[in-house]
């Protein structure tokens, strides 16, 4: 839910303050004209709005998941597992983010490859995917199926 009230936000303050917000990207592409080129301005804007994408697609696909897992006949403990991996995906729209916030000082490749981005990006990915795999296991091959017996 966090997740979708970020790519929500996102979209609202967009509506409201895009002028703003091109110009934080503007005016920082100035600065540092150095580890820019031509196309920075309107790649940095996209990133700003793959954030907005990618949060609320993530998150709308995430709460589906999550409510496949309320159902599904996964252990209790693998129901907790799973959730909290599936909705660790929700860091991956914030790489986007972190990119869009870093790249007007520090470039576009330099922005991509930072440690906090990376960081958002890898636990993100993983968690969503580990959650996705665990979840499929059990519905698709009947693993880690509660028994009954463990709680």
């Amino acid at each position: 839910m966090l997740t979708l009230i970020f790519g929500v936000g996102l979209g609202i303050i967009f509506g409201i303050y895009e002028d703003e917000v091109k110009s934080y990207i503007t005016e920082g592409v100035a600065l540092h004209a150095d580890v820019h080129d031509d196309k920075s301005n309107s790649k940095i804007w996209r990133y700003a709005q793959r954030s907005h994408f990618h949060a609320t697609g993530i998150a709308a696909f995430s709460i589906g998941l999550i409510l496949l897992v309320l159902v599904s006949s996964l252990k209790p403990k693998l129901k907790s597992i799973s959730a909290i991996l599936i909705g660790l995906g929700g860091l991956y729209p914030l790489s986007w983010f972190a990119m869009f916030i870093l790249a007007p000082s520090l470039g576009r490749s330099a922005a991509h490859h930072h440690f906090i981005t990376e960081i958002f990006s890898y636990i993100g990915v993983a968690g969503l995917l580990s959650g996705i795999v665990i979840l499929c296991l059990n519905l698709f091959l009947d693993m880690f199926q509660d028994d009954g017996l463990n709680n």
